[in-house]
């Protein structure tokens, strides 16, 4: 589980995306849960970065789910036509989880 932190710029997330790209395939992860509930603000850059971070994680063998996004983070994307098409997403970390774990036990059948 990664929580993404206010006040990470772009140079953060960029780094934040190699960081786990590296960290999945090293430590054979077979989930990640990515919490942007700390986020009041996601742009269209972040968003991209979000959605490599996913990728990269399911090039490397983990599901991915973002969890915690705000209601009025939604509003705003929505109103901007900024999606997470392709990309699962949860309310809570609790929700997150139950997603992964169906995704992993559909993948075992």
């Amino acid at each position: 589980m990664v929580a993404l932190q206010e006040s990470m710029d772009d140079a953060d997330l960029e780094r934040l995306r190699a960081d786990l790209a590296e960290r999945v395939g090293s430590t054979r992860s077979a989930g990640l849960v990515l919490d942007v509930s700390a986020l009041d603000v996601m742009d269209s850059f972040s968003t991209r970065m979000l959605l490599g971070i996913v990728n990269v994680a399911e090039l490397r063998g983990a599901d991915a789910v973002i969890v915690g996004i705000q209601p009025d983070v939604a509003f705003a994307m929505v109103q901007l036509g900024i999606t997470l098409e392709g990309v699962h997403t949860a309310l809570d970390l609790e929700e997150g989880l139950v997603l992964l774990a169906q995704r992993r036990r559909k993948r075992a059948r």
